[in-house]
């Protein structure tokens, strides 16, 4: 009912148009019009038409809207509310002053036309903090919440907003860690990055190519599981040429964590006191350790530099060189740990044969 009716207000809107829109013509024109009732049918024939085809795309975006608004979860939903209104006050504030002015009857537009333009950026400008901010807002309407208590005497930490960096987007396991519930807040990707990952994804090496479209898959179904907090971000800096530069300094404005396994950016948002997890450090950090006496299963896969060894992998690939391993290469046994060894490439495991160990 609602959809005839919209379609409907715009088909008898714009017949009202055509209907009465040629008294709007100069009289010279008129003058030279036969049949001045024929024409106002025909002018009104054609605006039901157009009216028709508005009427159409508005009731497709208002059906557009209202689902998406049905899926929206409501702490959302109030948040960018009240970001709207705040920004429309916001906007009145500012713009009050422009309607004061003494403007000339032939730039009397100019008043209109701002305040139109002024309340739909300032509106916009408030939905889009209410996505980074939203639970700020809502703390305000309701300060006397059990969270706000907690916030207020330390007792609690906010979760603070995640930045996403094209390398971590890329690597994939980000997806996983997400999976497990052990990253918590908001997740954001810069604009800027989704850019890259695309100017990547339509590489002329195939490689690149393969990475950054791999990039894209990994982030649509990241978007798809957790469309509440993953969000694209519209920041762009011009004045900022490097998207490592642009990256650090949206995270120092909105107080974010960088989330990233560049080294080399982690370095630079380390020295100018930006908060980076670095996915490789947790892989390293999250690895078993092994102490002499333990026992593992382990596949020999190849022979070793020194005779008589025999060498094999864990499953997150650190290298276990096992003594006296050569014979079982291509087979499974078990193995003591002897010793383990941290180097600038990695952590290398030595091991014997269970058998030789215990003899």
């Amino acid at each position: 009912m609602l959809d005839a009716i919209i379609i409907i207000s715009f088909i008898l809107a714009g017949a009202g148009i055509g209907f009465h829109g040629i008294e709007e013509l100069p009289s010279s024109a008129l003058q030279q019009v036969t049949n001045e009732e024929g024409l106002r049918w025909v002018t009104a024939g054609f605006g039901a038409l157009i009216g028709l085809a508005l009427g159409l795309v508005v009731q497709t975006s208002y059906r557009r809207l209202e689902r998406q608004f049905r899926t929206m979860p409501a702490d959302i939903l109030l948040s960018r509310a009240v970001g709207m209104v705040l920004g429309l006050l916001v906007a009145n504030l500012i713009l009050a002053p422009i309607f004061l002015l003494p403007i000339p009857s032939e730039f009397s537009f100019i008043k209109p036309l701002a305040a139109v333009v002024g309340s739909v950026m300032f509106a916009f400008s408030g939905v889009t903090l209410a996505d980074v901010h939203g639970r700020t807002l809502l703390r305000l309407i309701n300060p006397h919440t059990v969270e706000t208590l907690l916030l207020a005497e330390g007792t609690l930490k906010p979760a603070s907003t995640k930045v996403l960096d094209t390398s971590c987007i890329i690597d994939g396991r980000i997806e996983e860690l997400l999976n497990t519930g052990f990253l918590e807040g908001q997740i954001l990707v810069p604009q800027f990055i989704l850019a890259e990952l695309q100017q990547v994804a339509d590489a002329s090496n195939d490689q690149k190519r393969v990475r950054g479209r791999r990039g894209l898959d990994i982030l649509n179904r990241m978007k798809e599981t957790y469309p509440d907090r993953i969000l694209i971000h519209p920041a762009d800096y011009d004045d900022v040429t490097t998207v490592d530069a642009k990256l650090i300094r949206l995270a120092q404005e909105i107080n974010a964590t960088l989330l990233t396994n560049d080294y080399n950016l982690n370095k630079v948002a380390s020295l100018q006191k930006v908060t980076v997890l670095n996915i490789n450090e947790l892989a390293q950090a999250v690895r078993p350790t092994y102490i002499p006496g333990d026992s593992l299963d382990l596949k020999i896969l190849k022979e070793g530099k020194e005779p008589a060894q025999g060498i094999g992998y864990l499953d997150d690939g650190t290298m276990v060189v096992v003594e006296d391993g050569r014979n079982y290469v291509g087979g499974e046994l078990q193995v003591i740990v002897t010793s383990a060894l941290q180097t600038s490439a990695g952590r290398m495991i030595f091991a014997r044969p269970k058998a030789s160990a215990l003899a």
